[in-house]
């Protein structure tokens, strides 16, 4: 698969890297630590993760909150525990001389696991996602910007090929609706039966005031 994807994409993913590598060159490397910064959220999924929990804190928005939470462990799942090994595509500064001296460029960041998806935009797209279909669409069309940048991150970086960066968009728009539909089904359920303890603390309970009180 990984054979298949650097032979039959090699034009488009070379493309798009030798563009970036004008940008980062003609720029004296200017926005080398704006794309680190905007990688730096999606490390781990660990930002989003606590971005999602902190919701989950106000009855307002803990819909949201499980909804981005739900979405971003799909994302992972269907990215580390089958896509990324199935594949098994390396990195493009391990694959290609061209490409590391692009790399070295942009500061030369090493990724640790393997290329195909891309976790950091998986985990973006599925949260913000999940955000934006699930609350107010005045604001939340702003995650998706943010996902656009981190799309132009991995690739500016050189830590991941353009069809790494789509195959994370695909299976994080995915895990995305698919977490969606799963909490708005489980929310249906869950107003059946306010009288019980569960459902009222779920729709009702805001943790902060809880504390407050004690």
């Amino acid at each position: 698969m990984a054979d298949w994807l650097d032979t039959a994409f090699s034009a488009f993913d070379g493309c798009l890297f030798r563009v970036m590598n004008s940008l980062a060159q003609s720029n004296g490397d200017f926005f080398t630590p704006f794309f680190n910064f905007i990688s730096f959220f999606a490390t781990k999924g660990l930002f989003l993760i606590i971005l999602s929990v902190i919701l989950l804190f106000f009855k307002k928005s803990r819909r949201v909150g499980f909804c981005m939470l739900l979405a971003i462990g799909i994302g992972a799942l269907l990215t580390n525990v089958f896509l990324k090994p199935f594949v098994a595509r390396v990195r493009p500064y391990e694959k290609q001389v061209l490409y590391r001296h692009f790399w070295s460029f942009v500061g030369a960041n090493k990724e640790s696991d393997l290329s195909f998806p891309s976790g950091h935009v998986t985990a973006t797209a599925s949260c913000m996602l999940a955000l934006f279909l699930s609350t107010n669409k005045k604001w939340s069309w702003v995650g998706l910007v943010f996902t656009a940048l981190m799309c132009l991150s991995r690739i500016y970086l050189i830590v991941h090929y353009a069809t790494d960066v789509i195959g994370g968009l695909i299976v994080g728009f995915s895990a995305g609706i698919i977490s969606y539909f799963i909490v708005r089904y489980l929310y249906k359920l869950l107003a059946k039966s306010q009288d019980k303890p569960f459902s009222r603390f779920v729709l009702s309970a805001d943790i902060i005031n809880i504390f407050r009180k004690k």
